[in-house]
């Protein structure tokens, strides 16, 4: 089949053309120096022949997924979006080199940069499941590799909710990486065909080829893959330096019933770890959003991705103990202070009488006017706190959920947020912050009821929570 000429690039105002850098099926990539502030960038532009009602919802879907996820460092990030002059919208986003798909076609990647890759990318998946999206669409072509080396993964164009229970149509399928339950028409998409999708693209990293592409052959086509997925027969990568450990995840990860596949990418990720250990490489840090993220150092946050030998404390257990040594290093202040001041009396006794009763004397005024200065500083801290309080963080009420089986959903009403508020989710062990009023447990346990309360966040500062709310799967005692 010939390959469509790409389309002329739109006039975009602050904007020069340089080049094509790409065609799709749905749309071009351009080559564009933005003039201020100036530097190149990627401007993915949508065809004018398939831009309808759907279409452009799925785009302007997509950029606004992209925009609010792309703070990660594995998601690529989006800058701009708009629609052109001639009507066709369009995406400005940041350069990269190109994707992956060429490399592990023509390069043997070594098995440490493809643990790397797998462990950046899963983590940026996972984000995405945190707010409740799937990316729908992860594989070789989609990881693309900025100018620092850094694999990021893009293209959220046919990402959909993790709520989405029905089948839906979907724009674009890539067969090679998709799961046998998606290809079947079975869901539109999960948590478990999401670590399919990332395990194959790991597979094909390693082994040069799709997971049931066979070389050489002829039979490689649309029907023979799907026929070869349902049945599930992974043959190994074939590279005698790619570990069994390894071999096993992979299998596992592409198990034909999703129940026997990880519970999640946080999981298979931990595997992967777990496989870099087993070779003596340095554990690439799973980067997703922990608890106290906000007052957490960079190590910190490394070290509470990275697996260890020792037990980890539970995070719960670690607040309690913070606020502890806080309390303590408090306890010595004062008590410093408190033994400091009786040095400085014990130094005022060697005066003589007269002056010593002068000294107590303008001790005793001292200590007055002190406590003087004191209450008016005690009003004016309250006014001020008064004041700092009354900008009424708003609080969160009525929080509802919904189970279908497999996920369960909460969702609140918007209190009144602001431009830079967030929602804060706390499970009872773990916190996290989001921007969306929904929030999506996978595969919770089936025998426990999940609880959740949120606050809001503003200005560092966060409101009360809300009243606790529970949820248990559907079908659960």
């Amino acid at each position: 089949m010939a390959r469509r000429l790409p389309s002329a690039p739109p006039v975009l105002p602050g904007f020069s053309h340089v080049h094509v850098l790409g065609s799709g099926g749905f749309a071009d990539v351009f080559l564009y120096e933005q003039n201020m502030p100036r530097r190149q960038v990627a401007v993915k532009v949508m065809l004018s022949e398939v831009v309808n009602d759907q279409v452009r919802q799925m785009f302007q879907a997509e950029a606004n997924l992209m925009a609010q996820l792309s703070a990660h460092p594995s998601i690529l990030t989006v800058y701009q979006a708009s629609v052109s002059a001639d009507g066709r919208p369009y995406l400005v986003m940041e350069l990269c080199s190109s994707s992956l798909s060429e490399r592990y076609r023509r390069d043997r990647i070594p098995v440490a940069d493809v643990l790397r890759i797998g462990v950046k990318i899963g983590s940026a998946v996972e984000t995405a499941h945190r707010q409740g999206v799937l990316h729908r669409d992860v594989k070789p072509s989609n990881i693309l590799m900025t100018a620092y080396g850094h694999p990021v993964l893009s293209d959220f164009g046919i990402a959909a909710s993790l709520s989405e229970s029905e089948p839906q149509e979907v724009v674009g399928m890539s067969i090679p990486w998709s799961a046998p339950e998606v290809l079947l028409d079975e869901t539109p998409g999960t948590v478990e065909s999401e670590v399919w999708s990332l395990a194959a693209t790991v597979y094909s990293l390693l082994a040069g080829r799709s997971p049931f592409e066979i070389l050489g052959s002829e039979k490689n086509g649309a029907a023979d893959l799907i026929g070869r997925i349902d049945k599930a027969k992974l043959v190994p990568t074939g590279r005698t330096d790619v570990p069994p450990t390894l071999e096993r995840i992979l299998a596992k990860a592409m198990s034909r019933r999703p129940e026997q596949r990880q519970s999640s990418v946080l999981e298979l990720l931990r595997e992967l770890q777990q496989v870099e250990a087993e070779l003596g490489l340095g554990q690439t840090p799973i980067e997703v959003a922990v608890d106290d993220w906000a007052l957490a150092t960079v190590a910190d946050l490394e070290d509470r991705t990275r697996l260890r030998g020792t037990a980890v404390v539970p995070a719960a257990r670690r607040r309690r103990r913070r606020r502890s040594e806080v309390t303590a290093a408090q306890a010595a202040a004062v008590h410093g202070s408190q033994v400091g001041a009786s040095r400085g009396l014990v130094r005022s006794t060697g005066t003589r009488p007269a002056a010593r009763r002068r000294g107590m004397l303008a001790l005793v005024w001292g200590l007055v006017a002190a406590g003087v200065v004191v209450i008016g500083l005690g009003a004016t801290a309250t006014l001020v706190l008064v004041r700092a309080t009354s900008s009424e963080i708003p609080r969160v009420a009525d929080i509802a959920s919904s189970s279908d089986g497999r996920s369960v959903v909460f969702t609140w009403n918007d209190p009144g947020l602001r431009a830079g508020d967030a929602y804060v989710i706390s499970t009872g062990d773990d916190t996290s912050q989001q921007a969306t009023n929904r929030f999506v447990v996978s595969r919770p346990d089936a025998d426990e009821r999940f609880c959740i309360t949120v606050s809001v966040t503003r200005d560092g500062r966060t409101g009360d929570p809300s009243a606790q709310s529970c949820a248990a799967p559907e079908g659960a005692g």
